[in-house]
C-alpha cells in the first residue's frame, strides 16, 4: 500500500542542511542576499515561484479591449539586420510633428478583447500563426510603500512584456500563469503595457508542431495588476493527513522580507476553531502541523473551509477542502474509501461553440454538463486549464486529472525541451496545489515508447513527486501490446506512475466495433488503470439505419456500447474518461460537410446538443453508481 507522507518540510530541510555547511560569514551573507534580492527572481519569468491566490489580493484588472497590430514579419521587434529594434512597437512611439515618420499606430482602431483568442474574434486571424502586438493604456494611483505585480493567467504561446517601453520579462508556454514585479517600471498616473504575442508552432516547443486541437493565439486568460504590501504572503501549501487522528499541515513563505518584517503569521480556520500563530524563519519561511477533524471533501459532499492567513496588516482568504488520496494494489482510495471514477475528457473550449474558454460561466457550463452525465471526475486535457475550472470543480465536487502538453512526438532527446516541460509542470503544480479536486498530475499523453522518452518522462515523474507528494501521478499511454484475446499493458514507463492511463480506440481507428466487446485487458503491473480515452466521431443530427455508417450518431452509439461491454470485464479498471464531452476545433479534421475543422468525437455538439452516445454512457454510469451503493 502506498500512502503519501507529509513531505512539506523537504524544501526547508534541504535549505537548512545546505546552510549548516556554510561558514558563519557566508551564512549571514546568504540571509542578507535573500533579503536584498528577494524580488530580483520575481522580476524575471516567475517559473516556480508564483504568487499564491492572486485573486485574494488587491487587484486592478487590465481586461477589456486592447489595441493591436498584426505583425507577421515582426517588423515591430527587429530591424533589417534582425536585431532587437530599440524604437520598436514596444516603445508605443507617437509622432510629434507632421514631418516625423512613425510607421505604426496602436490607436488606429484595431482591437481585441482580453481575455480571448484572436482566431474567433477576427475572421482574418482564424488560421493565423505569428505575432500580434497588444497595447493597453491604464491609470495607477501608485503608492510609494507598495509592490506591484503584473500577472498573466496565460498567453499562447510566447510573450514578451514591456511596461512604459521597458522590457520586464518573457514567458514561454500557452497554458500556465506568469508574473513580473513591475514596481520600478510603473508611474503614478498614466501607464501603458505592450505585449508581443507569438503563437507560431515550433519543433522544440511543448507541445510540438502537431496537435489535435486549435492553436488559439492571444492573451487567453485574465491580466491583472496586483498591489502588495511591503511584506506579504508569497506562497503556501495547506493539506490534510489522517496521521495522529487527523492533521492539517503545510508551509508558508513570506515575500518582501527585510530586517523589519513581522515574525509571525496567524492561520485561522474559524469553522474548525483553529487560530494559531506560526513563527517565521529569517528567510520568511514556516511550516506547521495542527490537529484537526474537518469534514473531508468528497464528490458527494464537496466541503470547503474558509482559511484566513494574517501577516502584518495583510489578510489573505482562501477556500480549501481537505481529503487524502492513496493507492492500494489495483484500488484508488479517497479518504480511505475505494471509488470508481466516472469521468469525461474536456478541452478548454467555449461551451457556446469555438474559442478558448476562460470564465466562471464557461467553467460552470462545462462542468454542469459533466455532472448531468453523472460524472464524479473530469480529465482536463491536454494542458493545464484555466483556474476557474479547477476552483469550480472544488465547489461542484468533481475530481480532476490535470495534464501538461507533453503530447505525441516532442523532442525527447533535447534537454532544452525537457526544461520547458518541467517548467510547465512546476507552474501547474504551483498554481493549483491547494485545490482539493485535483487528484492526478499527468505528465504525458500518447507518447511513443523509446529510451529517450522513457528517461524524459521518468524525470518529470520525479519532479512532480518532489513538488507534491499528496497526489497521484499518471500519464495517458497508447503503447499496449496485442494478445490472443485483446490487449496487454506492458509499457515500461507504467512502472513509474501510480495510476496507469490507457487510450484505446477499438472500433474507430482499429477493428470492428462488434469485436471490441469480447476483448480482454491484462496488465503487467499491479496498479489501478483508467481508460483515459475511447470513442468515435459523429456529426450531431446525422443518422443512418446502418450502425457501421461513419460519423452517424448510431455508429458512435454502437462503438460506445461495445467498448463499455469490454470494460465491464477489466478488473484493474478504476475509472474512465471517454473522448470527449463536446466537439472541438481541430485543423486536423478538414472533411467537408462532416468535420469542417471540428473533431466530432464529442458526446455533445459544439453548442451542447446531446448525441445518442451520451445516453449510453449516462446509463452505464448510473448502473456503476448503483452497484457501488449496493456494495
Amino acid at each position: 500500500m502506498k500512502k503519501f507522507s507529509q513531505n512539506y518540510s523537504g524544501r526547508w530541510s534541504m535549505e537548512k542542511e545546505m546552510l549548516a555547511k556554510l561558514p558563519c560569514s557566508l551564512l549571514w551573507l546568504s540571509l542578507i542576499c535573500s533579503v536584498l534580492f528577494g524580488h530580483a527572481a520575481l522580476a524575471s519569468s516567475s517559473e516556480f515561484e508564483l504568487l499564491q491566490n492572486p485573486q485574494g489580493r488587491s487587484v486592478q484588472t487590465l481586461d477589456g479591449q486592447w489595441n493591436i497590430i498584426i505583425d507577421p514579419y515582426e517588423n515591430g521587434f527587429y530591424n533589417h539586420r534582425y536585431q532587437e529594434y530599440p524604437t520598436g512597437y514596444f516603445k508605443n512611439k507617437k509622432a510629434e510633428s507632421v514631418s516625423e515618420l512613425v510607421e505604426y499606430n496602436f490607436n488606429s482602431g484595431n482591437t481585441l478583447r482580453v481575455p480571448g483568442d484572436w482566431n474567433t474574434q477576427r475572421d482574418e486571424l482564424f488560421f493565423y500563426e505569428g505575432t500580434v502586438w497588444y497595447e493597453k493604456d491604464f491609470r495607477l494611483e501608485k503608492a510609494p510603500e507598495k509592490q506591484y505585480l503584473l500577472r498573466f493567467g496565460a498567453v499562447n504561446y510566447k510573450a514578451v512584456v514591456y511596461v512604459n517601453g521597458e522590457k520586464v520579462g518573457s514567458h514561454e508556454g500557452g497554458f500556465t500563469p506568469f508574473e513580473f514585479n513591475v514596481t520600478k517600471q510603473l508611474s503614478a498616473g498614466e501607464n501603458f503595457l505592450v505585449v508581443k504575442v507569438d503563437n507560431r508552432r515550433e519543433r522544440n516547443q511543448i507541445p510540438t508542431v502537431n496537435t489535435d486541437w486549435w492553436n488559439y493565439g492571444g492573451i487567453t486568460r485574465p491580466v491583472s495588476l496586483i498591489e502588495l504590501d511591503s511584506h506579504y504572503v508569497q506562497d503556501y501549501s495547506i493539506q490534510y493527513s489522517p496521521k495522529d487522528s487527523g492533521q492539517i499541515y503545510g508551509w508558508l513563505q513570506a515575500g518582501g522580507v527585510s530586517t523589519a518584517y513581522p515574525v509571525e503569521v496567524k492561520l485561522q480556520i474559524p469553522e474548525l476553531e483553529i487560530d494559531q500563530a506560526i513563527r517565521l524563519t529569517k528567510s520568511g519561511f514556516a511550516e506547521f502541523s495542527i490537529n484537526a477533524s474537518p469534514v473531508l471533501w468528497t464528490p458527494e459532499r464537496p466541503r470547503l473551509y474558509q482559511v484566513k492567513i494574517h501577516y502584518g496588516d495583510d489578510v489573505l482568504t482562501d477556500e480549501i477542502g481537505f481529503r487524502y488520496i492513496e493507492v492500494k494494489g489495483e484500488d484508488i482510495l479517497l479518504n480511505g474509501e475505494s471509488l470508481f471514477l466516472r469521468g469525461i475528457s474536456i478541452h478548454e473550449e467555449s461551451p457556446r461553440g469555438d474559442g478558448r474558454a476562460w470564465s466562471n460561466d464557461d467553467a460552470a457550463t462545462l462542468l454542469h454538463w459533466a455532472k448531468e452525465l453523472n460524472c464524479n471526475f473530469v480529465r482536463l486535457a491536454h494542458y493545464p486549464h484555466n483556474e476557474n475550472m479547477v476552483k469550480m470543480a472544488d465547489k461542484m465536487g468533481l475530481l480532476v486529472w490535470s495534464e501538461i502538453p507533453v503530447y505525441w512526438t516532442v523532442l525527447f532527446e533535447n534537454q532544452e525541451v525537457y526544461q520547458k516541460a518541467e517548467r510547465q509542470l512546476s507552474e501547474m503544480i504551483s498554481r493549483d496545489k491547494n485545490r482539493a479536486s485535483i487528484m492526478f498530475w499527468s505528465v504525458a499523453n500518447e507518447t511513443p515508447s523509446h529510451k529517450a522518452r522513457y528517461r524524459f518522462l521518468k524525470r518529470l515523474v520525479e519532479k512532480a513527486r518532489e513538488l507534491d507528494e499528496t497526489r497521484l501521478i499518471t500519464a495517458a499511454l497508447d503503447t499496449q501490446s496485442s494478445s490472443a484475446t485483446g490487449k496487454v499493458i506492458d509499457d515500461p514507463f507504467a512502472a513509474h506512475v501510480d495510476v496507469i492511463g490507457v487510450n484505446s480506440y477499438c472500433g474507430w481507428y482499429a477493428d470492428e466495433p462488434k469485436n471490441c466487446a469480447g476483448y480482454t485487458w491484462e496488465s503487467k503491473y499491479n496498479k489501478p488503470v483508467i481508460m483515459s480515452e475511447f470513442g468515435a466521431g459523429a456529426l450531431q443530427g446525422k443518422h443512418s439505419q446502418n450502425k457501421l455508417a461513419r460519423f452517424s450518431e448510431e455508429n458512435q452509439e454502437y462503438v460506445y456500447q461495445m467498448n463499455l461491454a469490454m470494460l465491464d470485464n477489466f478488473t484493474a479498471l478504476k475509472g474512465v474518461t471517454p473522448w470527449i464531452l463536446k466537439d472541438f476545433r481541430s485543423p486536423r479534421r478538414p472533411l467537408t460537410g462532416i468535420q469542417d475543422f471540428w473533431n466530432r468525437k464529442g458526446l455533445l455538439s459544439e453548442v451542447g446538443v446531446k448525441k445518442k452516445a451520451w445516453y449510453v454512457l449516462k446509463d452505464w454510469y448510473d448502473k456503476k453508481q448503483e452497484a457501488e451503493k449496493g456494495d
